[in-house]
């Protein structure tokens, strides 16, 4: 790595050797298929291929939470796809999803089968396919949807901005570590503000926002996330500590949670999940 003082852009860049960072054998600038491989298929009408990261996490919160609200149609199988092996590059992935990031979700109760990637999309196309955690009332909706984009837009702030700059690079700089901590405080103060009047991020109602923002920054209140907790001060937003301890304590989450998560205390594991047993 040349020393950042001394960088100059080159006029084209070119991809040569890699930085050396936590994902270098996974990043390249290129799409598609590295290797042939067909994707598993089920027994239930929903195929979800997804890791228990924080996008992954909030599937499995929302399926489990249907099928806690009685909806049998939400039965899924999830397959564990090793991000760090380089599974998402598997030609059959990448049919399900091109971008080749998880999670992506097939429901094969259509005819066609129907694809779904980015889990956004994948938690709207859930909500109205059953009909729940989705306010029809269109004021409500938009709220609802707001925070929903909110948080798609605002993560990578999160995770590929701060996480990766604080955690996961090969060296620490002090300007790309400074910009991103005010943009994730800037964010936490946004979410510690809205919840200083509402239960939910709403208002009094759970609903798919709540999930999404909460696998992201519930987790970062509450785990620990990239060991920065005291570096941002992260018990200093109370609002956001109360809502992220009474989201944990709902069953579907504490069932959701722990689905294709491969780390940590081997009790807590549910690599794959084929039935609703398989989570103890």
């Amino acid at each position: 790595m040349s020393d950042s003082k001394d960088y100059v852009p080159p006029k084209v860049w070119t991809w040569e050797n890699q930085s050396g960072g936590k994902f270098t054998n996974i990043n390249r600038p290129i799409a598609g298929a590295t290797h042939e491989k067909e994707l598993p298929v089920g027994k239930h009408p929903l195929q979800l291929y997804s890791l228990g990261t924080p996008n992954g996490v909030k599937v499995t919160v929302l399926l489990e939470e249907l099928l806690a609200l009685g909806h049998e149609g939400a039965e899924y199988d999830a397959f564990l796809i090793n991000i760090g092996e380089g599974d998402q590059f598997s030609s059959g992935f990448v049919e399900v999803n091109p971008n080749s990031k998880i999670p992506a979700l097939l429901d094969v109760s259509t005819d066609p089968h129907t694809r779904v990637f980015e889990s956004g999309a994948i938690m709207v196309y859930l909500a109205e396919k059953f009909g729940e955690l989705l306010p029809e009332e269109p004021s409500a909706r938009a709220e609802c949807m707001s925070w929903l984009f909110w948080q798609m837009g605002s993560a990578p702030y999160l995770g590929g901005g701060f996480g990766h700059f604080y955690a996961y690079a090969p060296e620490k700089f002090e300007y790309a570590i400074n910009r991103f901590t005010m943009e994730v405080k800037r964010q936490l103060d946004v979410l510690d503000q809205n919840l200083s009047s509402r239960k939910y991020l709403c208002g009094d109602t759970y609903n798919i926002s709540d999930i999404a923002v909460h696998s992201w920054y519930g987790s970062l209140v509450l785990r620990n996330v990239y060991e920065a907790a005291e570096f941002l001060d992260v018990a200093s937003y109370k609002n956001v500590n109360r809502w992220a301890n009474e989201i944990v304590e709902r069953p579907a989450y504490k069932r959701g949670s722990r689905v294709n998560q491969a780390w940590g205390p081997k009790e807590t594991q549910v690599p794959e999940r084929h039935d609703a047993s398989d989570i103890k």
